[in-house]
């Protein structure tokens, strides 16, 4: 499979401005799956009244527009407004016009965001071209329980797309790398560089990582639109071979709906 991560300056909370450089600059992608940043058309605002789109807006369209025109999979999130509630929702848009969702769970209360969004309380795993794959956000890295690759929920990639400022790229990294190790799964991070409106710098430091945890790619501080090819053979033989998975304790977590 062909993974596709874009590693942008975003301009702060100018949802136009910000569609248009996309657009410029992955019109010629040939990819599976294309992946952006975490509220990849405003930056981390907690300023949802002003920005939020309903998901029949503009940045949703440009996802679905995008992925038909692409033929690929494209994956980011929106401040979307429903049923007057704000949500950090990660969305995954498909060449056929299939859409699926996840709201983020773990809300950075540091910045205020459990204040004005509200969270999700189910995660997500789509299946795509053969591949399993969990779609997490930014804070939910810290929480390995919520991420966890079950038997009742197993999955080959997991996505965790990012407003991550450069201050904090130690833990980015480490958790990033036990997640793939303790899930034995391909593992993006997905980060933005440059100062959000609050005058913030994230250096990106976009991560690929294998099922053992081992870095294929990493990029500080300057935009990348990198594209990798990743296989399930050498996963699935590895964790056939090392079959920790198999000795994992046996629990659940009680989901609510939404």
């Amino acid at each position: 499979m062909r993974l596709t991560l874009v590693q942008p300056d975003i301009v702060w909370e100018d949802s136009a401005a910000n569609l248009l450089h996309y657009t410029q600059l992955i019109q010629q992608l040939q990819t599976d799956v294309l992946v952006l940043p975490e509220m990849f058309n405003t930056g981390f605002t907690m300023r949802a009244a002003a920005v939020a789109q309903p998901m029949n807006g503009p940045a949703v369209n440009w996802l679905l527009q995008t992925a038909q025109q692409l033929q690929c999979a494209v994956t980011g999130s929106v401040v979307i407004e429903e049923n007057g509630r704000y949500y950090n929702r990660m969305v995954w848009a498909e060449p056929n016009g299939t859409m699926h969702t996840y709201n983020k769970r773990h809300l950075f209360r540091m910045g205020g965001e459990e204040k004005v969004y509200t969270a999700g309380s189910s995660p997500t795993v789509v299946n795509y071209r053969g591949w399993r794959i969990m779609l997490q956000v930014c804070y939910d890295l810290r929480f390995p329980v919520w991420s966890r690759n079950s038997r009742q929920n197993p999955y080959h990639l997991l996505l965790y797309i990012a407003n991550w400022p450069e201050v904090r790229n130690y833990p980015w990294r480490q958790l990033l790398i036990a997640r793939a190790i303790e899930n034995q799964c391909y593992v993006a991070g997905v980060n933005r560089i440059g100062h959000d409106g609050n005058k913030v710098y994230h250096s990106g430091n976009s991560l690929l990582l294998n099922y053992r945890g081992e870095e294929l790619w990493t990029q500080a501080h300057l935009p990348a639109v990198a594209t990798f090819g990743i296989s399930k053979k050498p996963l699935l033989q590895y964790r056939e071979q090392f079959p920790a998975w198999m000795d994992a304790d046996d629990y659940t977590i009680s989901h609510q709906n939404e």
